[in-house]
């Protein structure tokens, strides 16, 4: 901790020597145990896991265990915010949450600013009390219904769908005082990012947001709020903020020219995908709409690379100067593999090892064809079949359906979902896979094969004539 004083004197060095010692006395207990907070409701508890009922609101439930920490807040039997023990100054948080359908909550950096976490699924055009905005100020001095300004709507909408986790990284930079406790520097937000997706840059925080507590500090607790609907969080962790992160902010960040894609209309872009980091896809196209989910999808493989939600590409490697053929989503992404490899495979049993390549199969991609829309349907040929595979945007914006069509059907010919850490059923014909990461639901209750693979759980099913299946994220 680096503490400058722009007063010297007695007072300056006993308010010095008090912050110090103040702060050297927190404890250093890990933020998923609720010994770290003061004096925790009884809405609080720790769990091994949560699930959560897409279909109603505000339901969640936990599991016996530790590493999660789960809030149940109803209206009859409202929670309580959790507050820490140890108190901060600049800091990077980050963490991960897990909402219920339909409530919110909040995190109060230094007691004071609130970043709003909340079931913001589907939201298109989010304001400051949607998912990850900076909550509105508050001023008492102001008449009744005019007291609340100056919230911070995020960039874009990076939520994912209810029940799944998601990942909140804040750098934060405390207000400075002089040595009497007079402020010198407000506090600001350097980067939030959420999901992967930088949502505010270098945010100066003129005063506390309202529920905030009001009075500034160089150190002030954490605060959750509980009192506003169910919600879980776990991997919660705070470091010290980088000297040059609090330069960058004061100053603005960078001067790049990025040549940013919007996809206001029905939109398709060829471009190389850098699947993983040494991993690309050379035949990849991306295809977004007005509903502000996106995909793109591997011609060579008939695979589904990764989703989105939020803007639709950043062209800058593949358009600025010489580019080097790569496009990459602007909005929060679900990944759905990490390698492409064949989506349709032919197998004796399913027990069957799944074909990593085209060797041997007859694969010939015969391009796309527009629909009515002008979204694209994807043709190949596999195993002397012709493959039709429509992936199409849901105009619920909640995800992506998918309809695989084959000319002539064959008991042998098998489909791969996914290979996944694991895979849990938590309503007929929909599972959520992969630590929390995505739904995939099957209007028609069919149950995928789960098979042991390389320590992972790979997911196929036998397509018939024709598979249906949607993937919410």
């Amino acid at each position: 901790m680096k503490i400058s004083l722009l007063k010297t004197g007695t007072t300056a060095f006993t308010w010095l020597i008090g912050t110090c010692m103040a702060f050297a006395q927190q404890p250093n207990i890990p933020l998923t145990d609720l010994s770290a907070f003061k004096e925790p409701g009884n809405s609080w508890s720790l769990v091994g896991d949560v699930t959560v009922d897409l279909n109603e609101v505000n339901s969640i439930k936990g599991t016996k265990g530790t590493g999660i920490l789960l809030n149940i807040s109803a209206p009859k039997k409202v929670g309580f915010d959790l507050t820490t023990i140890k108190e901060y100054g600049d800091m990077v948080l980050e963490l991960d949450y897990l909402t219920a359908k339909g409530t919110n909550s909040g995190i109060y950096l230094q007691n004071n600013y609130e970043i709003q976490l909340e079931d913001s699924w589907t939201v298109r055009n989010p304001l400051s009390s949607n998912n990850g905005g900076l909550y509105e100020r508050w001023d008492n001095d102001k008449p009744e219904g005019e007291k609340g300004y100056g919230g911070v709507a995020p960039r874009q909408n990076a939520s994912k769908a209810p029940g799944l986790w998601q990942h909140l990284k804040i750098a934060f930079q405390a207000p400075k005082f002089d040595g009497s406790g007079k402020k010198i520097e407000n506090a600001r937000l350097i980067s939030v990012e959420l999901n992967g997706v930088t949502i505010h840059e270098n945010v100066e925080l003129w005063g506390a947001t309202r529920g905030g507590y009001g009075t500034e500090k160089a150190f002030a607790p954490l605060r959750i709020q509980g009192d506003h609907g169910s919600i879980a969080f776990r991997n919660i962790s705070i470091t010290d903020l980088p000297a040059a992160s609090v330069q960058n902010g004061r100053r603005g960040g960078n001067n790049a020219d990025p040549i940013y894609v919007g996809a206001p209309v029905n939109t398709m872009i060829r471009s190389f995908i850098d699947v993983m980091p040494g991993v690309r896809s050379v035949h990849a196209i991306s295809v977004g709409g007005p509903q502000q989910v996106a995909y793109s999808y591997d011609l060579d493989n008939g695979t589904l690379l990764h989703g989105w939600h939020g803007g639709f590409l950043d062209a800058t490697p593949m358009w600025d100067d010489r580019g080097n053929g790569t496009s990459r989503p602007l909005g929060s992404i679900t990944r759905f593999t990490k390698k492409p490899v064949l989506a349709i495979s032919k197998l004796a049993t399913a027990d069957a090892a799944w074909v990593t390549d085209t060797t041997g199969t007859g694969f010939r991609t015969k391009g796309y064809v527009m629909d009515e829309q002008d979204r694209p349907e994807f043709k190949y040929i596999i195993y002397g079949t012709k493959v039709t595979d429509a992936v199409k945007v849901l105009e619920n914006g909640q995800g992506l359906s998918r309809e695989i069509t084959m000319d002539q059907p064959a008991k042998d010919l098998y489909f791969l979902l996914g290979e996944v850490a694991d895979i849990n059923e938590v309503a007929k014909g929909l599972y959520v896979v992969d630590d929390k990461s995505y739904y995939l639901q099957f209007p028609e209750g069919q149950k995928p094969v789960v098979r042991d693979v390389n320590g992972k759980k790979q997911l196929i099913i036998a397509i018939g004539s024709k598979l249906n299946y949607s993937i919410l994220f």
